[in-house]
């Protein structure tokens, strides 16, 4: 099939790559041109693991193009898919602003029969007005579809070639069909496409979101009673993740959630709710239990610290949300360097993939580092903030020698306690006891 992809974010590239690979002609738009020209030299813009192979191959077989020009790039497209930015508004709602305006474009260059897909996280209700906006100028017909991502950054090409679902929402019975020809190939294994009406797709996305950050939270509620009560996290999730209702996913404990999705998407329902009349009591809390989360680490330093750490040296290692992503959207990390540097601390930080983007947002704050021990040099502490798998299995030996004191603040539990205290580490993570080598 023909296919456009309008937006080439996150979301946007991954959809274009992989509709690629299953052999559609796909064009990808976007307004940057200078990230236009990138692409077609075959640079990816973002970090995510296997996509850089799928995007090379499928440029080289000439399945997968880029351009500015959205007439040239719908003209022939069967299907369109916006990819588009939704960002928060200042009220928590969101910008559909990007949508809209791309949607009344698109009204006045259609020359015949289009389906147009609402690939972003939408409020429910979004599919009527992109309809309304193509249908300002449109004079051919056309159908809005809801079908949105469930895509995991780090995982996304494989969440994207191998859907535990996919959901599309959609009235139109000529489009239902065209796109469950469109999906089969991802499908083949038995997962489903689930058909529904465009409303509801629109709030499955966010209602998935929602409880996930709303798990995480609550595990992160407990940890942090455990801490009180003296009992283990670690113990209390294997015991309620064994319970096939509840599931293993999504139970550890940390710095709270971040990133594209969960903070915008937790917010943004709540909004709708509010402007529907419904108080979302359980996400006002969730949200306010994950802005605290974030900064669980510092309370623990301090006290460590005696209550000040003016001009210690930290060693920080993680920048990005969560691993195999250099997205730093809503980085726990972020918060951590903010409250460390209001204390008066020195931060030396190492992160695989998103040190140049955090440069980017907060220039010379913070000095970065080559690599994971080099961070560590003449440091007073090390702080934990993304469990890349780089981390989990460092020499301890050449850490302890490279910090000044051997105390590690590990903001996701990556290490054994009783492996801690023989390494001679005092140790502090989240919702288990602390292991001091004073003892």
């Amino acid at each position: 099939m023909k296919i456009a992809v309008i937006g080439t974010g996150y979301v946007g590239l991954v959809t274009g790559t992989c509709l690629a690979e299953t052999g559609n002609d796909v064009v990808c738009v976007d307004i940057d041109a200078d990230k236009v020209r990138k692409m077609k030299n075959g640079i990816v813009p973002i970090y995510e693991p296997h996509l850089d192979v799928l995007f090379e191959r499928n440029i080289k077989q000439n399945r997968l193009s880029f351009t500015t020009n959205m007439e040239e790039a719908v003209k022939d497209a069967l299907i369109i898919f916006l990819a588009l930015p939704t960002p928060p508004d200042e009220d928590g709602s969101a910008d559909l602003s990007y949508v809209l305006g791309v949607a009344e474009q698109l009204g006045k260059i259609i020359e015949d029969y289009k389906i147009i897909i609402d690939k972003s996280t939408v409020p429910v209700g979004t599919a009527e007005k992109v309809h309304e906006a193509v249908a300002k100028n449109a004079k051919v017909d056309f159908d809005i579809v809801s079908n949105p991502e469930f895509l995991r950054e780090g995982f996304a090409v494989d969440d994207f070639l191998k859907p535990d679902r996919v959901v599309i929402g959609t009235s139109s019975d000529k489009a239902r069909d065209i796109l469950e020809e469109l999906y089969k190939p991802y499908v083949r294994q038995g997962n489903p496409i689930i058909f529904m009406d465009e409303k509801s797709a629109e709030l499955t996305k966010y209602a998935a979101n929602a409880f996930l950050a709303t798990k995480i939270t609550f595990m992160n509620e407990i940890a942090n009673f455990c801490e009180k009560v003296g009992a283990d996290v670690d113990k209390v999730r294997a015991g309620i993740g064994s319970d096939t209702r509840i599931g293993k996913r999504f139970l550890f404990p940390g710095l709270g959630y971040g990133g594209s999705c969960f903070p915008k998407d937790v917010q943004a329902l709540a909004k709708s709710g509010k402007e529907e009349g419904y108080d979302f009591k359980i996400l006002r809390s969730v949200m306010d239990v994950n802005q605290v989360q974030k900064t669980i680490l510092l309370p623990k330093i301090m006290e460590y610290f005696g209550g000040d750490i003016k001009g210690k040296k930290v060693a920080l290692w993680g920048l990005a949300f969560k691993p195999d992503t250099d997205d730093i959207r809503e980085a726990p990390a972020l918060y951590v360097i903010e409250e460390l540097l209001n204390a008066g601390a020195q931060i030396t930080a190492y992160d695989p993939e998103a040190m140049s983007n955090v440069q980017e947002k907060i220039g010379d704050k913070i000095r970065f580092a080559m690599n994971a021990y080099d961070a560590c040099k003449g440091a007073d502490m090390l702080v934990i903030a993304t469990e890349w798998s780089v981390f989990r299995h460092p020499d301890f030996k050449k850490v302890g020698a490279e910090l000044k004191n051997k105390v590690i603040f590990d903001g996701r539990n990556l290490y054994d306690l009783a492996f801690m205290e023989k390494e001679g580490f005092d140790y502090i993570s989240i919702g288990r006891q602390k292991i001091s080598a004073k003892k």
